[in-house]
């Protein structure tokens, strides 16, 4: 890890000394008094800023999520000219993130308190943001929330199937292998709204299209409800268009 500057924060330099030995020698390495000893301050001052042990690896974690959502909201394009390549870059992003710092995404993982657990809703807003404009441009194979799990289970099965293969036996191939695997299990092969198309009226016309004449879950009138309006959507929105 490249050496950072001291900072004049006492709370930082104790988080950032924490990360620091984290990320060098593993858990163990993360004592009182070896964080103190490497923030250049006295192991009472630990307790001081962060109560106990856990209290400092809680905030290890925030850091850790601050740093990935920061890389996240730099690659954020709120409206991308290909959401399926944007959902491959946000894998990627993931993935890399945590093989390239084993430890500190195990302890963001691991976090329970409510600053890391935050921290990590704000990460799953982009998440779900990026899957509703994959269903917005008609691109969607499954409900929204089950391909937010499949993006998510792959991502962080693919890390610790990675770190869990012995050095010598891990294979590139197999995270691209996993991220196309993902791809294809939450998206369709051609979008059922045409590129040149936005707004209400497509997404409504894909949606009255695929919809079965009895879906087995809304009653007759409440299909017939539905129907009505997305009718109206999609007659509306070709009005507006023109």
């Amino acid at each position: 890890m490249p050496l950072r500057e001291p900072t004049a924060d006492p709370r930082r330099r104790i988080i950032e000394a924490a990360v620091g030995l984290l990320e060098s020698g593993g858990p163990g390495a993360v004592s009182t008094r070896a964080v103190a000893a490497a923030a250049g301050m006295q192991p009472p001052a630990i307790y001081r800023h962060f109560g106990d042990k856990d209290g400092l690896l809680e905030a290890v974690a925030e850091y850790g999520y601050a740093q990935f959502l920061e890389s996240k909201r730099a690659q954020l394009d709120p409206a991308p000219e290909n959401p399926v390549e944007e959902l491959r870059r946000g894998w990627d992003l993931v993935v890399e993130f945590g093989i390239s710092r084993p430890e500190l995404f195990a302890v963001m993982n691991g976090a329970t308190g409510s600053a890391s657990d935050a921290a990590h809703h704000a990460g799953l807003e982009i998440l779900h943001g990026r899957v509703r404009r994959l269903a917005a441009a008609g691109w969607l194979r499954v409900d929204e929330e089950l391909a937010a799990q499949i993006i998510q289970a792959t991502g962080r099965g693919g890390v610790a199937t990675w770190h869990s293969t012995p050095a010598e036996r891990r294979d590139p191939a197999l995270l691209t292998v996993l991220r196309e695997s993902m791809v294809a299990a939450v998206t369709r092969a051609e979008p059922t709204v045409s590129a040149a198309e936005s707004g209400p009226a497509p997404a409504a016309r894909a949606l009255r299209a695929a919809l079965p004449d009895d879906s087995g879950v809304l009653s007759d009138a409440e299909q017939r409800l539905l129907n009505e309006w997305l009718t109206r959507l999609a007659a509306d929105g070709g009005r507006q268009q023109d």
